[in-house]
């Protein structure tokens, strides 16, 4: 149900308001509050604990599955070079999974009460309140449920020996993932290639934000087409 000019309360818990908003939900949610305190999501203690995940977390608890699905591999007979090989492969499928999830996923554009609701849980929060510390990683109950369907992907596309490595070195892309988004928001880079990095994500939340979806890279926004313009190269049009 979608209340007519709804306004939302941010002194109230957002997740089941902001469904409220209808077809104003797009340009509510890319208009953001830069603000460390994030907002709360829910009413009930336990949803909004579950909604809160510090980044450390995440390299703590998915690096020794990384390292137990490699070691699999290894049992099974392959060599360093076979190794290094299928995990390179993997954390080469993730960047793909990575760009592919945030353009068509995480920017799909909704209306509905319910359309509004899942997107904001999903990613729209993050756009709204992007400094947000403790909401910039994906919580680990959320992954463990994703590592299914990736599991049963790779495994379709590779035989039992190499499946472990592949899928190690998946995850080992997505900690790669998850930890370099919260530092290109919340570190302070003194070196070029990730003070790019941050000029270049921070730029698709302020400026250009139906374009540079890579978080890692900018590898398949240029394969795409979707690298924005810098603001020099507008200028000179």
């Amino acid at each position: 149900m979608v209340v007519q000019d709804f306004k939302v309360d941010l002194n109230k818990a957002l997740v089941f308001q902001v469904g409220h908003l209808g077809e104003a939900y797009q340009e509510w949610v890319h208009q953001p509050i830069v603000c460390k305190e994030g907002p709360r999501f829910f009413e009930n203690e336990f949803w909004e604990f579950l909604t809160r995940t510090v980044w450390w977390a995440v390299p703590v608890i998915w690096l020794p599955v990384v390292f137990y699905s490699i070691s699999m591999s290894v049992r099974m007979g392959h060599g360093f070079p076979e190794i290094a090989l299928m995990v390179f492969a993997g954390i080469f499928v993730w960047t793909l999974l990575e760009y592919t999830l945030h353009r068509f996923l995480f920017h799909i554009e909704t209306k509905s009460y319910w359309g509004n609701t899942a997107h904001y849980l999903l990613h729209g929060c993050h756009h709204k309140h992007p400094m947000d510390g403790l909401r910039l990683v994906f919580p680990p109950a959320a992954t463990a449920v994703l590592c299914v369907p990736f599991w049963n992907l790779v495994k379709l596309i590779s035989v039992p020996s190499v499946t472990p490595a592949l899928f190690g070195g998946g995850l080992l892309g997505y900690v790669m993932y998850d930890c370099t988004h919260y530092y290109l928001h919340h570190g302070q880079p003194s070196s070029d290639v990730p003070r790019n990095l941050k000029k270049y994500h921070l730029n698709h939340h302020f400026r250009i934000q139906d374009k540079g979806f890579g978080i890692t890279s900018s590898i398949w926004d240029r394969v795409f087409g979707t690298l924005p313009q810098s603001k020099a190269a507008k200028k000179d049009r």
